[in-house]
């Protein structure tokens, strides 16, 4: 399939004709071919008339359709085959295993999808019959189920240019629940989103869908994202990147005359806690461990552990030590992007410039590479961190910031003093179970998932999975982006009274056509 530069409107190719972009290999800093065009305001506006115009019909269309729908699309990818993980590969520097994985994963949530609204719980389909006789006063027939909002905003991520971009959780989610998208592609991965979208493209019209059902849009800058928010069509947003970012779309979101709801992942550092038995016990391969999953990915996971508590003593000293031990052999890595690398080679100076905090390793020194990062590990005092509010903040890559604790209690004083996270971890042995039980209230006001004995990277796209969390991790903590819960975030419920039952939608009618797993008269039944 080649690749263009135009985006995808509907059922069209244009060309964007404001200014032009290039993707740039991070492993080289050379621009890559073709150019892309940027989009116009012009542009935003018949993407998102589109959208408006097919979100009445495609929503309206059956659950084996939209399963289909996004089942064409996951073998559309996989039929795309080398070209491509070999574009992936050079607009992301990731490797191409990583690549394989991450494309698995993608064609996996888009047939999760595709069985979730096959099965039909989604649809959380509710029955009050009526009771015309009940005293004081009768009770109306009461039916209720949910429906999508409209047609949703998306926005590609850096990190995960499958998973979390053109086709990734948020559009399979939002197609799922019956609502069209309008994607912007990152400008790091425009060869990847074009190869995507058109893969897209071409579903749309194999199952004979609305063309508006998807569109693809290019942009450099703000403008493009910033009309794409704010076009009266759109009702959610979607967008997984930086704190400054999401901030930006929840502002230009808040501002409409009717608001509309942001599901943004921005920023956490996914804090672990060494509790003492365990830390005494098997520090050292706690130790191995976290390095690996701080490093993994040159760091560029949202879920990476990037600070790290215990309470100071032998066991804290040798768990500092053979962590720096093992960073010491982790080789540089190359990272997604200019901007990504800048931020980090920031955010650690500014880490080494504090006096109370010392870098106690580093790894291998970078190769000669556009955007090349070396891993590092910095250690403080709870005191200094308790006091110093940057050290709180995400460092984006391979650096991680150990923090020892006097007691528990300044453990406990570490863990309210954070803010919200995607996860949080706990290292813990039997004897650990008592702090362990005074630590995870807090936690669980902090985090969206709790792990134990593991590490945070790594998240499985299943129906328990929450990956989410209070601010600044997310825009809404009451929402998942990964898993089957995420199809709530664009459906609404709608109650129906009195309806007659020719009006009545199928999901709700008496006799249950599509056999579904319904709550009627306060009891679940099916059938």
């Amino acid at each position: 399939m080649r690749i263009t530069g135009e985006m995808l409107i509907g059922s069209r190719t244009v060309r964007g004709a404001h200014g032009t972009i290039r993707a740039v290999n991070p492993a080289t800093g050379e621009e890559m071919e073709p150019a892309f065009g940027g989009g116009s305001n012009e542009d935003v506006d018949a993407a998102c008339a589109l959208a408006g115009a097919a979100f009445d019909p495609y929503r309206s269309t059956s659950s084996e359709v939209r399963a289909k729908f996004l089942e064409a699309i996951a073998q559309g990818i996989m039929d795309l085959g080398d070209e491509l993980i070999e574009r992936v590969m050079s607009e992301s520097g990731l490797p191409c295993p990583r690549i394989e994985g991450e494309r698995a994963r993608t064609c996996g949530q888009l047939r999760l999808f595709a069985a979730i609204i096959r099965e039909g719980r989604w649809l959380n389909v509710t029955i009050d019959p009526a009771m015309p006789d009940r005293k004081p006063l009768p009770r109306p027939d009461l039916r209720s189920q949910k429906i999508p909002l409209g047609p949703v905003a998306v926005f590609g991520a850096s990190n995960f240019p499958l998973a979390f971009s053109v086709a990734g959780g948020d559009t399979a989610a939002a197609l799922a629940a019956g609502c069209p998208v309008v994607a912007k592609s990152h400008p790091s991965h425009l060869g990847t989103s074009e190869l995507v979208g058109r893969v897209i493209q071409a579903a749309v019209a194999a199952c004979a869908l609305p063309e508006g059902v998807f569109s693809l849009l290019v942009g450099d800058g703000n403008a493009v994202g910033e009309a794409l928010v704010k076009h009266p069509a759109i009702q959610a947003v979607a967008f997984t990147g930086s704190r400054r970012g999401g901030l930006a779309l929840v502002a230009a979101a808040a501002s409409r005359p009717q608001p509309i709801p942001v599901f943004a992942e921005m920023s956490s550092t996914n804090p672990v806690f060494l509790l003492p038995e365990a830390l005494t016990v098997r520090g050292a391969d706690i130790a191995t461990g976290l390095v690996e999953s701080a490093t993994l990915g040159v760091g560029q996971f949202c879920t990476k552990p990037g600070i790290v508590i215990g309470i100071e003593g032998p066991a804290f000293d040798q768990f500092s030590t053979s962590a720096a031990a093992a960073l010491k052999s982790k080789a540089a890595g190359t990272m997604l992007n200019e901007g990504i690398h800048k931020s980090y080679r920031a955010g650690t100076a500014a880490l080494s410039r504090e006096t109370s905090v010392h870098q106690i390793a580093d790894g291998q020194p970078p190769i000669t590479t556009a955007c090349s990062a070396q891993a590092m590990l910095f250690t403080t005092s709870a005191q200094a961190f308790l006091s110093t509010p940057q050290l709180a903040e995400e460092v984006f890559g391979p650096a991680a910031l150990l923090v020892s604790c006097k007691d528990e209690a300044q453990m406990f004083a570490v863990a309210e003093h954070l803010s919200g996270q995607l996860t949080a971890t706990l290292h813990l042995a039997d004897e650990d179970l008592a702090i362990a039980r005074q630590l995870l209230p807090i936690l669980e006001r902090k985090a969206g998932r709790i792990l134990v004995n593991g590490f945070p990277t790594g998240v499985e796209v299943s129906h328990a999975m929450v990956h989410g969390g209070p601010f600044p991790s997310t825009s809404d903590s009451r929402a998942t982006s990964v898993g089957a819960m995420a199809i709530e975030r664009f459906l609404r419920p709608v109650c129906y009274q009195n309806f007659p039952a020719g009006l009545l939608p199928e999901a709700m009618q008496d006799g249950n056509p599509q056999s579904l797993w319904r709550v009627v008269d306060g009891k679940l039944q099916q059938g």
